[in-house]
């Protein structure tokens, strides 16, 4: 699958794409300190190269009727990084599955690893490529979530029509100071 958006093209992830990650979590890490820090692990090239050549086999078969979690960001032919979605309940928690009579939101984010790239509008465009494909796809609302340390990714939801709907106050630690946590809602 492949949706292109002006200079953006927002794709299934291909075989090479899998050394672009091993170097993300091994050597060009300094994304992971917007994305959520207090998750950032150790790791090395095997365990990444093992991680992400799995996952590569999961979904590269993938029919494109299959409504899509992750696609990858190649902006000018270059790849830079990743949208994603997942699901939160009604207190904004991720959920992994649906329970019975649980409601669920569809909560989409970006990482762009390559840091030459930030703050060039890149991701702007690609998060709202990526909120046109479920909004064709019959979601008549969106949710992102990022922390108040990340004042990026909320001038980014903000460009991007999202009201901020939920502030976990000092929620999240990092690097000895408290942030919140952040949730914002577009409806359609």
């Amino acid at each position: 699958m492949r949706i292109e958006f002006g200079s953006i093209t927002l794709r299934d992830m291909v075989e090479s794409d899998i050394e672009d990650y091993v170097h993300w979590f091994t050597v060009e890490r300094e994304w992971e300190n917007w994305d959520a820090p207090w998750e950032k692990e150790d790791t090395n090239e095997e365990t990444e190269r093992e991680k992400w050549t799995e996952y590569y086999e999961s979904v590269k078969a993938l029919p494109d009727d299959v409504l899509r979690w992750k696609l990858e960001i190649e902006w000018n032919g270059r790849h830079i990084g990743w949208v994603s979605s997942y699901c939160i309940d009604e207190t904004y928690e991720w959920v992994r599955k649906t329970e019975e009579c649980q409601t669920v939101y569809r909560a989409i984010g970006i990482c762009i690893c390559e840091s030459d790239q930030w703050g060039n509008g890149i991701g702007t465009n690609a998060l709202r490529a990526f909120m046109n494909y479920y909004y064709k796809n019959g979601a008549n609302e969106l949710y992102t979530q990022t922390w108040s340390g990340n004042v990026r990714m909320i001038r980014c939801a903000e460009k991007l029509g999202f009201v901020e709907c939920d502030r976990a106050v000092g929620e999240l630690e990092y690097n000895g100071q408290n942030y919140d946590g952040l949730t914002f809602k577009r409806v359609q």
